[in-house]
């Protein structure tokens, strides 16, 4: 049985479904106005961790994830204050109309950036959702749950126009941070006071008036001109498509406060029990020494490990060797381990198969036993790292390379590294960087006019940068060899 560290209980618990055979999942998503970083991926990598060991047992998993598009503000806490400044509370500027800047189109921007996310997802091998909603067009749902709590009393509209959730109204607030109500202070982020619309300064907007000047992400409603706050958009795409009853809702641990708390406290005001069952967070990301921002400068993309040779799926191997609750410090030397690793099971894997000896291995008793222990490491609250720990022993056991083999490609649903896939010939991923294919290129050209020292020097140029070229009668093979 699966069990993983619900956040609110504090404990490792058993995953029961509420529907046998079936596993609903909602995960937060991102909002689209810049690339998703590492760190980013590290969270989104988690639902698709606890997806693949569910399916595995046997469960019919449903995952929706948001993509926020739309009202999340630069201060997201609602405790902001006096909204002067660029980083003020709820009063703050929109992070998709940031982006955009004064002439740009802020929707046509989240596609790029939601187009963009999907693919890092896809070469992490994060299986899309089953549905995606984006919060623009989802704007329906969140003002018929606005209007539902206005008529249970858990919301009220303040005195410019905004429509706010009454805190103190939901007893048990906090169940999640442990943040208790009378602890929070307004300004405790940012400078200023609570904003004067709230009757108390740990409310939050559900739905914000619109300033004149504010021409994009704007919708009329029976509040009012405005836009959504940010945490009524999960409340509302969690109801409309999962319904009042979920059974697992992740996120980055920085979501726990304020977001899940008052998403919990909108979800279950409206239903009237407990919608979620199981919180499950994951950790932050460090990179060499430090959390993964932007202030910091060492925020690094997707493209960037792939301008620096190395397969996507490493990052992915280096993110399960760690588990999923332990704050990871990754580095470049921890991704080219992983990226060497990765190679190595896949030369393994295509040195036997389709022998004759492979194709009687693959039901082999040792090879179930190694993928029973691996699957058992995952059921026990996502212990990756154990899982990954068993097969670099079998890696190292005198086990025949067929059983290696076999048991790496059974254990691949469960591991996600493209062990299934055959790679592209030239480069053992079939990934590479465009400053290297440009160099490929004129070697070719070099070749082609008989240029036989500047296509040496290109040789040289591309060792120097750990690729290897080799001339065969096909044309030029190129092989990363570090």
């Amino acid at each position: 049985m699966l069990r993983l560290y619900d956040t609110r209980l504090r404990a490792v618990v058993p995953i029961t479904p509420g529907q046998p055979g079936a596993l609903s999942m909602y995960a937060c998503g991102p909002t689209v106005y810049r690339d998703a970083h590492l760190g980013n991926l590290r969270t989104f990598l988690l639902p698709d961790l606890i997806r693949r060991i569910a399916e595995h047992s046997g469960l019919a998993v449903t995952v929706v994830q948001n993509i926020t598009d739309v009202g999340h503000m630069l201060d997201d806490t609602g405790l902001g204050g006096d909204g002067v400044g660029a980083d003020a509370g709820q009063q703050g500027e929109d992070r998709l109309l940031r982006a955009a800047g004064a002439a740009g189109n802020a929707l046509a921007i989240a596609r790029a950036f939601e187009d963009s996310y999907h693919r890092d997802c896809d070469a992490l091998g994060i299986t899309r959702p089953t549905v995606s909603p984006r919060a623009s067009e989802s704007i329906d749902s969140m003002v018929n749950v606005i209007e539902q709590l206005l008529h249970s009393g858990h919301a009220y509209v303040g005195a410019d126009g905004s429509v706010f959730f009454d805190a103190l109204s939901f007893a048990s607030y906090g169940a999640i941070s442990g943040n208790r109500l009378e602890a929070l202070r307004p300004g405790h982020r940012f400078e200023g006071t609570t904003d004067p619309n709230k009757r108390f300064h740990a409310d939050w907007a559900l739905w914000k008036a619109a300033p004149a000047t504010r021409t994009q992400l704007v919708w009329e409603t029976p509040f009012g001109r405005g836009f959504p706050g940010w945490h009524i958009e999960c409340t509302a795409m969690l109801l409309s498509h999962l319904g009042d009853s979920v059974d697992i809702h992740t996120g980055g641990i920085d979501l726990r406060f304020p977001h899940h708390e008052d998403e919990r406290a909108q979800t279950e005001s409206v239903v009237g029990h407990e919608v979620v069952k199981h919180w499950v967070h994951a950790e932050h990301l460090l990179f060499e020494g430090r959390k993964m921002s932007k202030s910091a400068g060492n925020v690094v993309l997707m493209s960037d490990v792939i301008a620096r040779g190395y397969d996507p799926r490493a990052v992915r191997l280096a993110f399960l060797e760690q588990h999923y609750r332990t704050q990871v410090d990754l580095s470049w030397d921890s991704i080219s381990a992983a990226d060497r690793m990765l190679r190595r099971w896949r030369e393994l894997i295509s040195s036997v198969v389709g022998s004759t000896d492979f194709s009687t291995t693959i039901n082999h008793s040792d090879v179930a036993t190694y993928v029973r222990e691996v699957a058992d490491a995952y059921a026990d609250d996502l212990d990756t790292a154990a899982g990954i720990r068993i097969l670099r022993t079998l890696e190292r056991s005198s086990h025949s390379l067929e059983i290696k083999a076999a048991t790496l490609l059974a254990c691949e649903p469960l591991l996600g590294l493209g062990l299934d896939t055959v790679p592209d010939q030239d480069t053992g991923y079939g990934l590479v960087p465009s400053e290297i294919q440009a160099l490929l290129d004129e070697r070719a050209n070099a070749r082609m006019q008989r240029n036989w020292t500047a296509s040496d020097e290109l040789r040289d140029a591309l060792s120097a940068q750990g690729w290897l070229v080799t001339d065969t009668a096909d044309g030029q093979v190129l092989k990363r060899v570090r």
